[in-house]
């Protein structure tokens, strides 16, 4: 029987590409959208290209019973969850006197209390199989902080500080829980962004270049896989460098 992992936030960018990964490792996949576009369509396509099933379910993440129906959707469609990747996010940048407490309250609800939200519900389904992974997608700006960034940048630490808690509630039923912190990586994103800064940027890192979707979702197949069986509670920095 195939394992299946679901993805949160995996129309596009990162999300896609560790979809797209684990669809070649084997995985089927449930994938996670919040607004119906082009992009689930077009992604699903390519996930069941990979000869696996691909099950697309709509869902808020900020929202909790949303959460609780998806993945009973999933369950019902697959029987199981092996994998879950928390990677839905959003940011609304400002410096925090110009910060709307909505645009604080929103981007926690999203990143932080979304990761609570499907961990939650998917959790129980792992006990009962004594086995699973978690793997939540945090940020480098959640260990260094950036300016501009005090709502993103607390939602990432938190996600931090919810990943080691639970790799020491969970770890007796085989359940292995570990974060991944990218640094900048190549998305829609940062392609908004003026050459000379991404020069700039570039230049800050060891490596000389930004990272781009594959090496995120390297690490993350690595973290899915039989031989990261004894890793858990981790933060692996997907960085170049950045961050030492």
């Amino acid at each position: 029987m195939s394992k299946v992992a679901f993805i949160t936030g995996a129309a596009r960018g990162i999300g896609k590409q560790i979809a797209l990964t684990l669809a070649k490792e084997g995985f089927d996949i449930a994938l996670n959208y919040r607004s119906e576009n082009d992009d689930v369509e077009n992604t699903a396509k390519e996930i069941e290209n990979e000869n696996v099933k691909c099950f697309a379910v709509k869902c808020d993440v900020s929202n909790f019973e949303a959460c609780e129906e998806a993945v009973k959707k999933i369950i019902d469609e697959f029987g199981q969850i092996d994998v879950l990747v928390n990677n839905a996010g959003i940011t609304k940048d400002m410096l925090l006197m110009r910060m709307k407490k909505e645009d604080f309250e929103s981007v926690i609800d999203v990143n932080l209390v979304g990761t609570f939200n499907v961990t939650k519900n998917v959790v129980n389904h792992m006990m009962k199989a004594r086995s699973g992974r978690i793997i939540n997608v945090s940020s480098v700006v959640g260990i260094s902080g950036n300016a501009g960034q005090a709502n993103y940048s607390a939602s990432k630490a938190g996600i931090i500080g919810f990943t080691k808690s639970l790799a020491k509630e969970l770890g007796s039923r085989n359940i292995l829980v570990n974060a991944v912190a990218p640094g900048f990586i190549e998305t829609a994103m940062t392609d908004v962004l003026k050459d000379e800064i991404k020069e700039e940027i570039a230049k800050s890192i060891p490596l000389k270049r930004m990272g781009t979707t594959e090496d995120v979702a390297n690490v993350v197949k690595f973290l899915a896989s039989k031989d990261s069986s004894y890793i858990t509670g981790q933060v692996i920095h997907i960085d170049g460098g950045m961050l030492m």
